[in-house]
């Protein structure tokens, strides 16, 4: 005995015309009790409609596009037997939660435009070598399930489909490694990475750039506007160049930006280099931003992690890097066991890198193995700026140039030195809630060093 069963969407809570954003099955399809049957996406959140009861699908009443509200006919499914039919088909599911102001994708409504597009060096034959149809611009909503060859749709769950948007990833030109076919975070990441390994091409032609929905890369002769002159890149900014271009479009950035009072501290620094004036060394801002990032990162240890596929590798050790100017392009110095060295036995350390990195001397073992990086640029000038995450860590301290400002002390406004800090972390292993906690953590330590020895 079998009987058709009407299932239908359940309870949304008050949401009303509510977009379908994907469709997990098929005609003929053979789920379970629980199954995902179709995604809905409304502004606030992801859901999934579960099937009330195994059995095959017959017949599906809803397309990609549609707008639904509870009480919507979703599909017929055929169950084993009459009894089936008596499983409630409006069973309550949780939504997830609201997304957080910076994970809402772009475009979606009500959300923000900060997520980066991926940049037009993508394009076959940029910087990144990626081929035009390997990573796709994010798609609309309508979009996202996009029927794939031989009508087969891409099958994954919210949380992947999401991570794939924040990538650009067109997910139905991902194959799942899960349970029939499902995608997997893994899928998406592995698709991105065999991506950015393709070899590079040359520029790209007319037609280039179809596969991002963007226009082809500029193909202009300069010299009819007035002289020019070409210059090859550099080794060390072909490389990083790849490898920034990486870990933008890899890593969700967000970045906390906050302040510190150096005033005392480098009242304490200028005393100090006063004192060992004849020993050489010279102890700059950015030794004292060292130790106290090892502190900070001592305190929250998921800033000293990084993520192994579903694993998150904590380090109990702490190697911090620091962005060295020179003249072929930035290079990041590590100095390893930063916890157990005084911050003049860093600075001394931060001196004999530099100058290596200035002679193009230093060793691949002297950047590697690094836990955090601090990129700063307090002696140029700027007053906040978005640094690259440094993969495989997943935070990156920006530092821009320290000025004095009227702080009020609850009495009357004092004359403070305060230096802005720019904190970049990966979403995927830190939310928000915890950056500002680190980045105001980090300033009190800047306030008062003495909390290292805390």
């Amino acid at each position: 005995m079998s009987s058709l069963l009407e299932v239908k969407v359940p309870d949304i809570g008050d949401f009303k015309d509510v977009p379908v954003i994907g469709i997990e099955v098929s005609p003929g399809d053979t789920v379970k009790a629980e199954d995902p049957l179709v995604t809905l996406e409304s502004d606030k959140a992801t859901m999934e409609v579960p099937s009330p009861a195994a059995g095959v699908v017959k017949e599906i009443k809803l397309k990609i596009g549609d707008k639904v509200a509870e009480g919507t006919l979703v599909l017929l499914l055929e169950t084993a037997d009459a009894g089936a039919a008596t499983v409630p088909a409006a069973a309550e599911i949780p939504p997830s939660p609201p997304l957080r102001p910076e994970e809402v994708p772009v475009g979606q409504k009500g959300g923000l435009d900060a997520s980066p597009a991926i940049p037009p060096p993508f394009a076959k034959g940029g910087p990144g070598g990626i081929s035009p149809a390997a990573i796709a611009a994010p798609p609309a909503p309508m979009e996202i399930a996009a029927a794939v060859e031989g009508g087969h749709r891409a099958h994954a769950s919210p949380s992947v489909r999401r991570f794939a948007r924040e990538l650009g990833v067109d997910v139905s030109q991902v194959k799942g490694s899960g349970p029939k076919g499902r995608i997997l975070q893994q899928d998406v990441q592995n698709f991105v990475k065999q991506a950015l390994a393709q070899p590079r091409g040359a520029a790209p032609a007319a037609g280039g750039g179809a596969g991002l929905d963007l226009l082809p890369w500029p193909q202009v002769d300069f010299a009819k506007f007035g002289p020019v002159e070409a210059k090859p890149l550099s080794r060390i900014k072909k490389i990083s160049g790849a490898n920034l271009a990486r870990n933008w479009v890899m890593i969700p950035h967000v970045t906390q930006f906050d302040e510190a009072d150096i005033t005392d501290l480098e009242a304490l620094r200028v005393r100090i280099n006063k004192e060992n004036e004849k020993s050489g060394v010279k102890l700059t801002m950015l030794a004292f931003l060292i130790k106290a990032a090892v502190a900070a990162l001592k305190k929250f240890p998921d800033f000293n992690a990084s993520l192994d596929g579903e694993n998150l590798v904590y380090k109990q050790y702490f190697h911090i890097g620091f962005a060295a100017d020179t003249p072929n392009g930035l290079v990041v110095p590590v100095i390893r066991d930063a916890d157990k060295k005084g911050v003049i036995e860093i600075a001394k350390e931060m001196g004999e890198l530099s100058a290596k990195a200035r002679e193009g001397k230093l060793g691949p073992a002297q950047m590697q193995g690094g836990c955090f990086s601090i990129s700063s640029l307090g002696g140029i000038g700027g007053t906040a700026f978005t640094p690259i995450i440094n993969a495989p860590e997943v935070a990156i301290l920006g530092v821009s140039k320290s000025q004095t400002k009227p702080v009020w002390d609850g009495k009357a406004f004092q004359p403070r030195l305060m230096v802005p800090l720019s904190l970049s972390y990966d979403h995927r292993v830190i939310d928000g809630a915890q950056a500002a906690r680190f980045a105001a953590y980090l300033a009190q330590v800047l306030a008062d060093m003495r909390r290292v020895l805390l």
